[in-house]
């Protein structure tokens, strides 16, 4: 199992966070090896919790479960460094996050719409652990943006973005001819006046 954050860090957490769970097992399992960045059981499992460096994650192969924690802040490399490890062990992908914009490989993952992923969405609504008035407290000091996307799952543009999504696909059109590449004879014509002239 491999652990994946946007940092070192962020990846240790998480790996505290399993071995705690494992802890809770009955029996619990034995480890033959124990550190600070993994543990192995006598079975031959591993967990091992790395950065979000796609230059230096490589080497891992046929893992049977990858998880990928705060996946929107991930960097996009990592992500398809992490893919082709699970070629030959058919492993699972697990993406968590809460939304950070409408970019990057969780947004294109969450609005696939695609057979090969499961969606779960939680909001912390949902959540029986985080008070209501919590909740009203964060939004009035969060503001509507962020309180939707890290509380309601919320995709939305980020925070320091200058054109809205929206904007931008509004102004592409198939229907304007390119300055430049095919060039019809009359624009052939006026460059070659160009030149000479």
């Amino acid at each position: 199992v491999l652990l994946v954050s946007p940092s070192l860090r962020q990846s240790r957490e998480l790996f505290a966070k399993v071995a705690e769970f494992l802890k809770m097992l009955k029996p619990a399992p034995a480890m033959v090896e124990d550190n600070r960045l993994s543990f192995a059981l006598a079975n031959g499992s591993r967990v091992v919790c790395l950065p979000g460096s796609a230059e230096t994650i490589r080497g891992f192969s046929a893992p049977a479960l990858v998880i990928e924690d705060e996946a929107a802040f991930v960097d996009d490399a990592v992500y398809f460094a992490v893919r082709p490890m699970l070629a030959i062990s058919n492993g699972r992908l697990i993406l968590m996050s809460t939304p950070n914009g409408r970019r990057g490989h969780f947004y294109d993952v969450h609005n696939a719409n695609d057979d090969d992923w499961q969606q779960i969405e939680v909001k912390a609504t949902d959540c029986p652990r985080i008070t209501k008035s919590f909740l009203e407290r964060e939004h009035r000091n969060m503001g509507d943006v962020w309180f939707r996307q890290e509380y309601g799952c919320e995709f939305l543009e980020r925070i320091d973005q200058v054109f809205r999504n929206e904007d931008v696909e509004a102004a592409i059109s198939d229907d304007i001819k390119p300055l430049f590449g095919e060039q019809n004879h009359k624009d052939v014509d006026v460059l070659e006046l160009l030149k000479a002239g």
